[in-house]
């Protein structure tokens, strides 16, 4: 099968950095499915792993963490899919990853794509979608319907996940919804999402809450340079508020939250897949929610950019533009 993988860890201006190579069929087994991947879309995970993780003298490592496609064959114990079946899903850090032509993945952890989209729109979904999910009623603790209602924050809203979380916030809460953003064209993508306020994380955050109409808020989740923003996380946050976060930040003084007994959760979608918990099908529901409602019409894909066919040229230009910092929404790439 193509693919697409690294064999050292260079930056993404070297012609190695991502190299198109031939490796043998994927077989599946156990939980597995077979998925021919149809498309996939580009994270920051995978410049951060491209970069971070050096792979085994003289072995490959193919990245990517977002797939859709059809299930080709099922492993014995499979229970939930049959060839045939059309999917999308986020995958394992602890296997190979989407960039190539077959791949394989537990059943537990993918989700029908939406019969309303197509396979590059479908892409764009899976890692955010369990990511924004997870952080908002997993980790938060955000009740689904319209009340209780509070003021949830979304700091750097214009990225993957925060264009879904801004969606999911809209749609199933009665959250009042502030985005932050720091360009008129993300300004803008936010706000047709449906944040309620946008305002500019490159600017102080109270003074432009207060513009608003706002002194505090209840929830924030920080989706970019949280030990940058802490200080007036910290400020804007009401008593008893609650703070998630996704990025790694280098350090985090958390003995600032003390003071209002702020609480501190961090989302990692892999937690699940990582350590086979007992609860690591919850991502194959949630993931069949996230379908139901886009063909409900209540949420949108995310898709902001088409990069071309699955090649290792176009994916050094998507981690370019992701590690540039200036992306928006989704890259998504399609077959080979």
């Amino acid at each position: 099968m193509k693919a697409v993988a690294y064999r050292e860890s260079l930056p993404i201006t070297a012609p190695e950095s991502l190299i198109d190579l031939t490796l043998p069929d994927p077989v599946a087994s156990g939980h597995d499915l077979l998925v021919e991947v149809h498309a996939v879309s580009v994270n920051p995970v995978d410049t951060k792993i491209r970069i971070g993780v050096a792979p085994p003298a003289g072995e490959a490592k193919v990245l990517g963490w977002d797939a859709a496609g059809v299930v080709r064959a099922v492993g014995d114990q499979v229970r939930l899919f049959k060839p045939g079946d059309r999917v999308m899903y986020a995958g394992s850090l602890l296997r190979p990853g989407t960039n190539s032509e077959l791949h394989l993945v537990d059943e537990r952890i993918a989700g029908p794509a939406p019969a309303s989209l197509g396979f590059e729109e479908a892409a764009a979904l899976p890692l955010t979608s369990i990511t924004a999910w997870e952080l908002l009623f997993d980790r938060l603790r955000v009740s689904e319907g319209r009340d209780p209602a509070g003021i949830l924050l979304v700091v750097g809203a214009a990225g993957g996940v925060g264009s879904i979380l801004v969606q999911l916030a809209r749609q199933l809460t009665g959250l009042t919804i502030v985005a932050t953003a720091s360009r008129p064209e993300t300004r803008e993508w936010v706000r047709a999402l449906g944040a309620h306020h946008v305002i500019d994380h490159a600017q102080p955050l109270t003074q432009q809450l207060r513009g608003i109409g706002f002194e505090q808020v209840d929830y924030v989740a920080s989706l970019t340079h949280t030990g940058q923003h802490l200080a007036q996380i910290v400020e804007v946050l009401a008593p008893q508020g609650k703070l998630a976060l996704i990025d790694d930040p280098e350090s985090l003084d958390v003995r600032l939250l003390k003071r209002k007994s702020i609480s501190l959760h961090w989302e990692f979608m892999y937690t699940r897949s990582m350590f086979q918990t007992p609860d690591m099908i919850e991502q194959h529901r949630l993931l069949g929610r996230v379908a139901q409602l886009v063909d409900a019409g209540a949420l949108r894909s995310t898709l902001a950019e088409r990069f071309g066919t699955i090649n290792a040229a176009n994916l050094r230009r998507a981690h370019a533009l992701l590690e540039s910092g200036k992306a928006r929404g989704k890259i998504v790439l399609s077959g080979f």
